[in-house]
């Protein structure tokens, strides 16, 4: 009960947040319901005055930026999906950006040393103040020593301290605003408010565990081991626990700094082809991608490599997806709209009372304005928007992971906009697309899915005799359950008798007998 009530006091001091810094009159629907009226007249006489002309995402960052952490990844989160808060308001929300001070070395220091379990100075040879500063860690400059003597700078990475319970308690109040929601307005259920609560908690789950994100870079290192231009840093996992991680430094040119690519002599043109093709292979090949692909977290080495940094959020695409992805991309690029709307229905997004015609003609209404037009006014992140703006009209199931990919191809494009305005996307991508198409979908793919496919029934062959054997046991036994009933020796008996007295008598003692007659029920069942 304590719990509720402080979540309310929270939901509370939040309502007020949003509505003095006008957020809540910002995101008034044009025609809202009388309640929805009274509590816009009611926001406005707490509205700050100096909110007059400021923009709604500077309104939405404000606010969030006093609420917390936990707010601003909450923001951050809910620019990834669309399709909850419009689009619009992701928009606004793209732009959110941590205001967080940096928390002091010292403490870093003594964070590190109980982390890593030794003295700063056995485990460090040097270790600076901080150099950039989030929600839920801090990054610190420093040196060590490799296990061939060699002194290499490094990044260090450090959690703040206590961020685990204040997000604890914020995700305790974004849950009951949830399920307020969904009781107050049952046509929100359909966008799951709950279920996307329950995602941005295991993405933050996932964020405070550092081991986990280094886990990401070792998976990321090893799946583009052999890829062009582009590369993640090393982990340094003798020094890399829960709250602390470490990296190797990289000493590199930020891709928003582009007067200094300049100066450097590094081809822009050639730089978005790069980030926009190693995004999609490894989305459609690897089926894992950075998700948070902006300019801050991307280097240039001078030698021309693409190096990403700060894998805290990632996406993963299983196969199904991928060909969804690669077949939707390579259908809108031949023109193949039937095709496309076919994968759809055979992917499930679309349900099966759906008219595939009916759909492709809703894909050809997408696609046909993007061809005949200057490659800078093409968006396959646009593209994938259309498609689930149609998901009300064919009764779609709202797809996370396939909104998270389509978010991060926004940030994706976008970046590589800014580095080439020119980019012809189709192009870029169509090598990377067909290639996958031809791999994975060609002859070449069928007869290993054929070999695949042999291999599986061999061993299921060769299983056969084992299998049919225990069959025959089960039977057995479930028939002579079914005839004479269960028999229990003597010591089990015994044995019974004493946990059930120790747990509570004969209540618990029926439950027991109860759980075996249903087994052995289910057992002649599934033998009859």
């Amino acid at each position: 009960m304590s719990a509720a009530i402080g979540s309310l006091a929270r939901l509370a001091r939040a309502g007020w947040v949003l509505a003095r810094e006008g957020v809540v009159t910002a995101m008034a629907p044009p025609d809202p319901p009388a309640l929805g009226r009274l509590a816009l007249w009611a926001a406005g006489l707490v509205e700050r005055r100096e909110t007059e002309g400021v923009s709604r995402g500077m309104r939405a960052s404000r606010a969030l930026n006093r609420l917390g952490p936990s707010y601003v990844k909450l923001g951050q989160f809910l620019a990834t999906r669309p399709d909850v808060v419009g689009r619009a308001m992701a928009d606004d929300l793209e732009s959110l950006q941590d205001r967080v001070e940096p928390f002091s070395s010292d403490l870093a220091r003594t964070l590190v040393e109980r982390s890593l379990g030794k003295p700063l100075d056995e485990v460090f040879v040097s270790f600076g103040d901080a150099v950039a500063a989030a929600s839920i860690a801090q990054v610190h400059k420093a040196r060590a020593k490799g296990r061939d003597g060699e002194i290499r700078d490094v990044a260090v990475k450090v959690l703040r301290p206590d961020v685990e319970l204040r997000f604890k308690r914020d995700l305790d109040a974004f849950y009951l605003a949830a399920r307020l929601i969904e009781a107050v307005a049952p046509f929100t259920r359909r966008l799951r408010p709950v279920a996307v609560v329950d995602t941005l908690a295991r993405s933050v789950r996932l964020e405070m565990d550092l081991r986990l994100e280094a886990a990401a870079l070792s998976e990321m290192a090893e799946n583009t081991r052999d890829d062009p231009e582009f590369r993640v840093p090393s982990v340094d996992w003798e020094r890399t626990q829960r709250n602390v991680l470490t990296l190797e430094w990289v000493d590199g040119i930020k891709l928003n700094e582009s007067e200094r690519l300049a100066a450097a002599g590094h081809d822009p043109v050639r730089l978005a082809r790069v980030v926009m093709q190693s995004f999609l292979r490894h989305a459609m090949r690897d089926g894992f991608f950075h998700a948070d692909m902006h300019q801050g977290n991307l280097f240039v080495e001078a030698n021309g490599d693409l190096v990403a940094v700060d894998f805290g959020i990632t996406g993963r695409l299983n196969p199904s997806e991928r060909r969804f992805l690669a077949e939707i991309l390579y259908g809108f690029i031949t023109r193949d709209y039937r095709r496309t709307a076919r994968v759809h229905f055979e992917a499930g997004y679309v349900p099966a009372n759906q008219e595939l015609e009916v759909f492709a003609k809703a894909l050809r209404a997408v696609g046909e304005p993007l061809h005949d037009r200057p490659p800078r006014e093409i968006s396959m992140a646009g593209l994938l928007g259309q498609l689930f703006e149609y998901t009300e009209v064919f009764d779609m199931k709202t797809q996370p992971r396939l909104i998270l990919l389509q978010k991060t191809m926004v940030v994706v494009e976008g970046v590589g906009r800014g580095l080439d305005p020119d980019l012809d996307l189709w192009s870029v991508s169509e090598p990377v697309v067909r290639e996958w198409i031809e791999k994975n979908l060609g002859p070449g793919a069928k007869i290993a899915d054929v070999g695949e496919s042999a291999t599986a029934v061999g061993r299921l062959a060769l299983a056969l005799p084992r299998l049919a054997e225990r069959l025959e046991t089960v039977s057995l036994a479930a028939a002579r359950w079914a005839e004479g009933g269960i028999r229990l020796d003597a010591e089990t008996v015994e044995r019974l008798a004493r946990e059930t007295h120790r747990r509570g008598g004969l209540q618990r003692a029926l439950w027991a007998v109860a759980a075996a007659s249903l087994a052995a029920i289910a057992y002649v069942m599934m033998t009859s």
